[in-house]
């Protein structure tokens, strides 16, 4: 059985590099891939420690997390082509559509 330790280790390694990409990228696409990257992490987290221990909390929890990001992943990139399609780029520095 792998240690508790290299589960939360990967996770936290996860962690700062989806949020490392999310606080320096400018690409639309990028920044849901980073932020793909975090719920992952956040979910390596509770299958980790659902199995530690004898709970399947975390078990549950975590397919609701999956659906979640999948449902996140699906509007964010309609509005990722929205965007292409109105401004003809995904760059987010280029797009001021949400500005006020």
């Amino acid at each position: 059985m792998v240690p508790l330790v290299l589960y939360v280790l990967l996770a936290s390694t996860m962690f700062v590099i989806g949020l490392y990409g999310l606080l320096t990228q400018r690409n639309g696409i990028k920044l849901m891939m980073c932020v793909e990257i975090l719920l992952n992490s956040a979910i390596i987290n509770l299958v980790a420690f659902s199995a530690y221990l004898p709970n399947v909390n975390g078990q549950v929890f975590a397919l609701f997390a999956i659906a979640l990001a999948a449902a996140e992943a699906g509007v964010g990139f309609a509005i990722m082509i929205a965007l292409y399609r109105l401004y003809g780029t995904i760059e987010l520095d280029n797009i001021n559509a949400l500005r006020w």
